[in-house]
């Protein structure tokens, strides 16, 4: 089994935050120069919250505010469900599955050291099913490659000379 640790090693441990005390305006500029989906919200290099394009989507578009005058902590969520890195990919999808999140802070002895991301788990998941198939694929060919004649069409009168020429 693959750990969140796994994913950790492959993508880097970025973690990219800002200040409940900054603009949402920021925080998407944040977001979009870095490519990422979500940013942790810290205070004093302690954990208060996430804020995602999704909080962004439902709390100052949908309530008609504007992202210069709306200030993080009014939007950001304050209930952040962490995960360990030595937990499973497949306990981490759980928890994103059953809590409708899609990205998980990694915390490791109180210390924030990643996040995980939706994308992240999947490209995960499909990069193990790829080697599984081509392990499977292995097995079921032989190394050495077989002599293989071409088939031969089995149509009546293909194939076979006219009689008495």
């Amino acid at each position: 089994m693959h750990q969140v640790r796994h994913i950790l090693q492959l993508k880097g441990d970025f973690i990219w935050t800002i200040s409940p005390d900054e603009t949402v305006f920021e925080a998407l500029r944040l977001m979009a120069t870095k490519g990422v989906g979500a940013l942790l919200v810290t205070k004093d290099e302690k954990m208060v919250g996430i804020i995602s394009e999704r909080d962004y989507a439902r709390k100052v578009i949908l309530q008609g505010r504007t992202s210069r005058d709306t200030l993080v902590r009014e939007i950001m969520t304050s209930e952040v469900f962490t995960i360990h890195p030595d937990q499973t990919i497949e306990e981490c999808m759980e928890l994103m599955t059953e809590k409708r999140v899609r990205h998980l802070p990694v915390v490791e002895n109180e210390k924030l050291i990643g996040v995980i991301s939706i994308g992240d788990v999947l490209k995960n998941i499909i990069y193990r099913q790829r080697q599984v198939i081509s392990e499977m694929e292995q097995r079921v060919r032989p190394n050495e490659p077989e002599d293989v004649f071409p088939a031969v069409p089995r149509f009546p009168g293909v194939g076979r000379q006219p009689e008495g020429k």
